[in-house]
């Protein structure tokens, strides 16, 4: 037999470890894993805590609305809604969002000019409607990190992950599972015009803080010694200059966009695809139209779009290209399905009571409401 000091340590150990075990095992513990890059629970997305940050104007939100709410939102129910978007004759349409499963915060605001300074216009260059542009956009992006901050702060947790998002994307099919990379920052293939697409992005609440940090991060890249950049190429300086990795992979979306472009588009232009397209747009300018342009055809625009495009869905005969000089036709409807051609309908038949209802029953469902009142918001789009 061992002797006696032996045996009191056995036992000792047995029960620290069967302790351990117990409480490793339990529900009220979470394994996470840290580092600077990857700071997230190893949890499978329909159990993680996910934001969903959507920004911009509301433009054809009737049309690309419905189709966030139906191959994002619903696509993760787990997810919470923060919205940041500038006050204007569109904005009454974002009652479509209604449909989300989960409302975080909501903030409509009217738009002032930001200011710019000499050390602006050194890292920021060109015409003035440009760069104050480009600055109310960045400063709508980091806004909604500011929102989901305050969700956070309050309700004492971290998101796991953050979707951020444009209003006026159009969702041909589900975000997948592919786009949440452990330890990277995800952005679309394509479209990087010498940075990256800046047009969409998935990352866990480290990498997303660097990517959300928009306006901030003007100054930290001009003391870094970034000069002459514009909106993609500013993007990939936030990522480089804090060694955060990225990921680039096909996504389903398009800008939905009604400008007119000329066609062959110019050299420093992108195509804009149809709405059709049977590959990935990653952000491309869209529209429904029949396409004009179908996989790999010529025109100087066209190759040298193929430099800022996935060269591969050219290779498959799989971009159709739109004229996009054109008007629109009246195709949405069978193109987007009967599921969204119902929401378009049932939103075209809308008034001024019906707007107003349904901005009260989000402002109920919201968690945080910064936004007029109804009757304003409403206004702006029926009297426009």
């Amino acid at each position: 037999m061992l002797p006696l000091k032996y045996q009191v340590s056995i036992i000792i150990c047995a029960t620290v470890l069967i302790g351990t075990v117990t409480y490793f095992a339990s529900s009220s513990f979470s394994f996470r894993t840290y580092d600077y890059d990857s700071e997230r629970p190893r949890v499978p997305l329909n159990a993680s805590r996910i934001a969903v940050c959507l920004v911009g104007g509301a433009r054809r939100f009737e049309l690309t609305g419905p189709s966030v709410v139906d191959r994002i939102l619903r696509v993760y129910p787990n997810s919470d809604l923060f919205l940041h978007c500038q006050l204007d004759s569109n904005s009454h349409k974002l009652h479509l969002l209604n449909d989300a499963p989960n409302i975080a915060a909501v903030r409509i605001f009217e738009q002032k000019p930001l200011p710019e300074d000499a050390n602006t216009r050194r890292i920021l260059p060109g015409p003035k409607d440009y760069v104050q542009g480009l600055l109310q956009y960045l400063n709508l992006v980091e806004g909604c990190l500011t929102l989901i901050n305050s969700h956070q702060a309050k309700h004492n947790f971290t998101y796991d992950w953050i979707i951020r998002a444009r209003v006026d994307s159009y969702w041909s099919d589900k975000l997948g599972s592919e786009s949440f990379i452990a330890g990277k920052y995800t952005v679309p293939d394509g479209a990087n015009y010498h940075g990256l697409n800046d047009r969409f992005g998935v990352g866990n609440y480290k990498t997303s803080v660097v990517a959300l940090s928009r306006l901030s991060s003007l100054a930290r890249l001009r003391r870094a010694g970034y000069s002459r950049l514009f909106s993609e190429t500013a993007y990939r300086a936030q990522f480089e200059s804090l060694g955060v990795k990225i990921a680039r992979v096909p996504v389903p979306f398009c800008i939905l966009t009604d400008h007119w472009f000329e066609f062959p588009p110019k050299s420093q232009m992108a195509p804009v695809v149809s709405l059709t397209n049977p590959g990935p747009q990653n952000g491309s300018y869209c529209r429904v139209c029949t396409p004009i342009c179908v996989g790999n055809c010529g025109g100087k625009g066209l190759k040298y779009s193929r430099k800022h495009w996935k060269e591969a869905e050219w290779k498959r005969d799989r971009m159709e290209v739109c004229d996009a000089t054109r008007g629109w036709e009246k195709m949405f409807d069978e193109v987007a399905g009967e599921k969204l051609a119902a929401v378009r309908k049932a939103f075209s038949g809308m008034n001024m009571s019906s707007c107003v209802g349904e901005f009260e029953k989000m402002k109920m469902r919201s968690a945080y409401w910064d936004a007029p009142n109804a009757t304003e918001i409403c206004e702006k789009g029926y009297k426009s």
